[in-house]
């Protein structure tokens, strides 16, 4: 099989921990050669861990663009609000595409990458919706794709986004205001909104929602707190403390690097007094919502329910689908799958191959694939452009439906962008 270069568009948790390992790992498959990354330090250290050329060292994505096509593929995974313009020149001097979800945080770029996936046909044009790549899920859908259960009916699907990671994300971190970046049913969701899509094998027709921003927000501010952690004199009874979070529990070791780029005790315990992480949940400028309920019609009369909370103990997904002839439970982390026939008396229990890296699994079996496709077409491409379009305009639709109060209609709210 052919050796795969790959040049990557930032190096952040996405860029530098979740794809790129994989090459290292696998260097028989392919090799990193460039990389664009503003910040200096985080720049460096992928230079140094993936043994990049200098002349292939690049601040800013459009130096890198504006270089003669470096490499066979292309991992965008840079801010939410840029990838668009990167993954069009990209396509049009020919790399094949990986790019990090949400595709934009604009509807109009979204639906104009369609077009362009479309102009670009014989490039591999991805979006990085890892979860149809897990062992978990796929064994879902084997179960509804056997039809031993009968027809699908009917799916409640939860997003539990547990309160350490919210408050690292989604209140301190980069997805904590839409208007920077993306509302959280696209920042967080437009994942699940794709695996209703495909369990589901169907179009979504209408859509409604509710939720806000309810609890780590300024009126929550009591006496005795501080704008930073570190100063509160009732942080040891705070749950969101990140002394507790980032040196005591480490809970979220995997985002440490966002924190501090060498995420020792004593860079991290600098970083929550002088840097964003070390502040208040009660005093950070977000905005997204912290919990939100959605309901679901698609083609076929089937429905689904999506709820997202930040206040869960575990970071999972949680799933339960009923069918004409039995039903379907399962946890992704705990990593079990229950199935129950109607008219028998035991439950089947399925246990899905575990896998050790990001999302279950799904993070190294899509670049995987992408390296796969690229080399010889023998892939499995479960994440085209084109099908992750409505996935991100079912989660504008909701978006819109949770500020409005109002029934959505896929088709018209299409349809009044005029595009």
């Amino acid at each position: 099989m052919k050796k795969v270069s790959i040049a990557v568009i930032g190096a952040g948790c996405r860029g530098m921990y979740a794809y790129a390992p994989y090459l290292l790992e696998n260097p028989n498959l392919g090799n990193i050669v460039a990389i664009a990354e503003p910040i200096e330090e985080k720049r460096n250290l992928f230079k140094e861990k993936y043994n990049i050329e200098e002349d292939y060292v690049f601040k800013d994505w459009k130096d890198l663009l504006k270089e003669d096509k470096l490499a066979d593929g292309i991992i965008i995974a840079n801010n939410d609000d840029d990838h668009f313009m990167p993954a069009k020149i990209a396509l049009e001097k020919g790399y094949h595409v990986l790019l990090e979800k949400p595709m934009s945080n604009k509807i109009e770029e979204i639906i104009e990458l369609e077009k362009l996936a479309k102009k670009y046909n014989k490039n591999i044009f991805m979006i990085c919706h890892v979860l149809r790549y897990t062992p978990f899920f796929t064994e879902i859908k084997k179960i509804i794709d056997s039809k031993e259960l009968g027809e699908l009916v009917s799916i409640q699907h939860n997003e539990n986004i547990g309160y350490w990671h919210f408050a690292h994300s989604y209140t301190r971190g980069n997805w904590r205001n839409s208007n920077e970046t993306s509302p959280l049913i696209l920042a967080k969701s437009c994942h699940d909104m794709d695996l209703l899509l495909w369990l589901t094998n169907k179009k979504c027709l209408n859509v409604a929602s509710f939720g806000s921003l309810t609890v780590m927000k300024s009126e929550k501010f009591k006496e005795g707190m501080s704008d930073n952690c570190v100063n509160c004199k009732i942080e040891k009874d705070c749950p969101y403390s990140a002394k507790k979070i980032y040196l005591q529990d480490n809970k979220i070791s995997a985002s440490l690097n966002a924190v501090h780029t060498n995420p020792t005790k004593e860079n991290l315990a600098n970083a929550i007094i002088n840097g964003p992480y070390g502040r208040c949940v009660y005093k950070c400028d977000n905005n997204v919502v912290d919990h939100m309920v959605s309901i679901l019609e698609f083609e076929g009369g089937i429905t689904a329910t999506f709820n997202l909370s930040a206040f869960t103990k575990e970071c999972t997904r949680t799933i339960k689908l009923m069918f004409s002839h039995g039903e379907v439970g399962g946890n992704h982390i705990n990593n079990i799958i229950d199935v129950y026939k109607f008219g028998e008396n035991h439950h089947k229990i399925i246990k899905p191959k575990q896998e050790v890296n990001g999302h279950g699994g799904g993070d190294y079996g899509i670049i995987k694939d992408f390296l796969s496709l690229i080399a010889d077409d023998k892939g499995d491409l479960k994440t085209s452009a084109i099908q992750s379009i409505q996935s991100h305009i079912m989660a504008f639709a909701l978006e819109d439906s949770r500020l409005n109060y109002k029934v959505v209609n896929i088709k018209a709210f299409v349809e009044s962008y005029n595009i």
